[in-house]
């Protein structure tokens, strides 16, 4: 078979959906994704993005005949056939599934003179993944560890990105700023997220992950404590700067937090840059005893709650912080990783881990457990 077509609304492209690209790639010579302008479904993605989003997975797994087709005011079967593809390719996962698709597919040739369809059923761990289901997945603490496992990567990145630009957006109140403020807090994400901040290839924990796992911390936090609204921005604005620069400085450089603060200084994002300043510093461990701020027991507990979480989550995080650390050879990582989870182990056995009762009350046993398991793979 020379061109097969694949169509959906890919919003976002899945892991399942890869599958059935791939089963396609296996029967045809060219594959052609139809992706319809559906404004009636209301996506998330535009199809410009999605088309971006799709051809970037398919270029990440080196196929290089899959095309990416945006399809306005016409059907996807008659589409199809426009370009060469006498068939279409639909993965089949429940009985439903089939009789919704068998309709669809009598309809496309009965009516519309359309490309014929085949089905394919996917293995049983994509059974169950759709994009609806990936949807459904946003919100709660962990939700992005999550998601990571069912949609391929430039998915997941671009879906984490959506996701934070709505929190920003929120922080800085987009909605009643003017022009040229909107236009300098864009700048401001884009350098944050971007290659030489948390969205930098060498970034394998103090990355967007790190970025989305503690700012649903600050949201559940305050969810459940009622803290003033002013705090929860404080602790917002300190921790979307905390890491930003983080580069491992050497004797007698500025530490990492210094030099986020002097970078969140020369934001000018806000008319006080005081109070988030000085919380930053407040977690710096080479200035931890010389400065003070109310919420520097929360702002560290929200950084360590990623010790309490389940054991896939603080499996992802060990990884990634080896990975950030990898210029150091495997028997000194071990010691040093390990002699910093003893200390930390001490403290949490001590009940002086989380300095915050909301976080000692969520996350103290589950973060000995995972310590001390994870100290028992380092051998220490």
């Amino acid at each position: 078979m020379k061109k097969i077509g694949f169509s959906g609304t890919l919003d976002p492209i899945t892991n399942g959906h890869m599958w059935v690209i791939g089963e396609a790639r296996s029967i045809a010579d060219e594959v052609l994704v139809f992706l319809s302008e559906n404004a009636a479904k209301k996506p998330k993605f535009s199809a410009e993005e999605r088309k971006s989003i799709i051809a970037l997975s398919c270029a990440e797994q080196g196929w290089d005949n899959v095309t990416v087709v945006i399809v306005k005011g016409d059907y996807t079967a008659r589409a199809a056939k426009k370009h060469g593809a006498d068939c279409l390719i639909r993965g089949i996962r429940t009985t439903a599934d089939f009789d919704y698709e068998n309709l669809i597919q009598q309809t496309n040739v009965d009516v519309l003179q359309g490309a014929k369809t085949i089905f394919v059923m996917p293995p049983r761990d994509l059974g169950s993944v759709s994009s609806s289901f990936v949807k459904a997945l946003e919100g709660p603490i962990g939700w992005n560890w999550i998601m990571k496992k069912f949609v391929p990567g430039p998915a997941y990145h671009a879906w984490v990105l959506s996701w934070l630009r709505k929190e920003w957006e929120t922080l800085w109140d987009y909605a009643h700023a003017d022009a040229p403020a909107i236009a300098h807090a864009d700048q401001w994400f884009v350098r944050l997220t971007g290659s030489t901040a948390y969205g930098g290839p060498a970034r394998h924990y103090h990355n967007l992950d790190h970025l989305v796992h503690g700012l649903c911390e600050i949201r559940v936090w305050a969810a459940n404590t009622g803290p003033d609204p002013r705090d929860v921005d404080i602790l917002k604005q300190a921790f979307w700067f905390h890491d930003a620069e983080y580069d491992h400085p050497s004797d007698g450089a500025l530490t990492n937090e210094e030099a986020s603060v002097q970078l969140w200084l020369g934001s000018h994002l806000s008319h006080d840059l005081a109070d988030a300043a000085e919380l930053i510093r407040a977690t710096d461990h080479f200035q931890s005893g010389t400065v003070t701020h109310r919420l520097k027991e929360t702002m560290l507990s929200v950084d360590l709650a990623i010790l309490g979480q389940d054991d896939e989550v603080y499996q992802n995080y060990a990884a990634g912080i080896r990975k950030e650390y990898i210029h150091l050879p495997e028997v000194k990582y071990c010691k040093d990783r390990g002699g910093a989870l003893g200390h930390l182990c001490r403290k949490a056995e001590a009940g002086e881990l989380f300095g915050d009762p909301y976080f000692a009350d969520q996350y103290n046993e589950r973060a000995i457990d995972n310590m001390r398991r994870e100290m028992a793979r380092l051998g220490v």
